[in-house]
């Protein structure tokens, strides 16, 4: 049985991350029951690698001196699965806002979808969402996003190793995509619907791997509870 000392020498935790909750809350969570269980007054806790609230799977958690490793985690390769839906975009290319532009698809085939992904691999560019957390001049890009205000973005240049086509049910897409560090989903659902000479935006998206962590090793937040030891 994990002790109080483990955590505080240092676990590295794998967590499902459930819908809707920010990585944030999923620390949170996990600290305050550490620390009620243990009776911790103070104990680092992090995470390796942000989800957005709309997507599940895996989250790495470190504590204690483990955090230090945190950054090593964080530069490992993903893998995401998850769809894209054809001929609608948003502004935060998800489902987060709502659809804002509707595009043509009849021109769209399986043969174009699977050929679009070709553009996809290997050291490409792109632009980070206007809803992300990312910071600029000391405000998360989202706040601008909400408050209406325009920013410039740079584009970064991030790594595809797969992109793999699981599924094509009329509009939607699924998708398998191995990536490095920084690579954003959402963004590239965006291009890949203009890539089709549509539009697209990234309905369900679940992180699968983080380097050799795999979310079938990770558990609920609810079973880790369940597992610590009781009063």
């Amino acid at each position: 049985m994990v002790t109080a000392e483990d955590y505080l020498t240092g676990q590295v935790l794998l967590i499902d991350k459930p819908l809707h909750w920010t990585s944030f809350q999923v620390v949170n969570k996990l600290r305050w029951e550490i620390r009620r269980t243990f009776n911790i007054k103070k104990i680092k806790v992090g995470h390796a690698g942000t989800l957005d609230p709309l997507a599940t799977g895996l989250l790495v958690i470190c504590t204690g001196k483990m955090t230090k490793n945190i950054d090593s985690f964080q530069a490992q390769i993903k893998e995401y699965t998850g769809t894209f839906v054809l001929g609608d975009t948003t502004p935060s290319y998800d489902l987060e806002t709502e659809v804002d532009h509707t595009y043509p698809t009849d021109h769209v085939t399986e043969e174009s979808i699977y050929k679009a992904t070709q553009q996809f691999i290997g050291d490409i560019s792109q632009f980070p969402p206007v809803f992300s957390a990312l910071k600029k001049d000391g405000k998360r890009l989202y706040e601008y996003a909400r408050a209406g205000e325009a920013v410039d973005i740079p584009s970064r240049q991030v790594h595809i190793s797969e992109f793999e086509i699981t599924r094509i049910e009329q509009l939607e897409v699924d998708f398998r995509i191995v990536c490095s560090k920084g690579t954003y989903i959402r963004s590239l659902a965006n291009d890949f619907g203009k890539a089709l000479h549509s539009g697209a935006h990234l309905s369900d998206l679940r992180r699968t791997k983080i380097g050799d962590f795999d979310v079938d090793d990770a558990v609920t937040v609810e079973n880790f509870i369940k597992a610590l030891p009781s009063e």
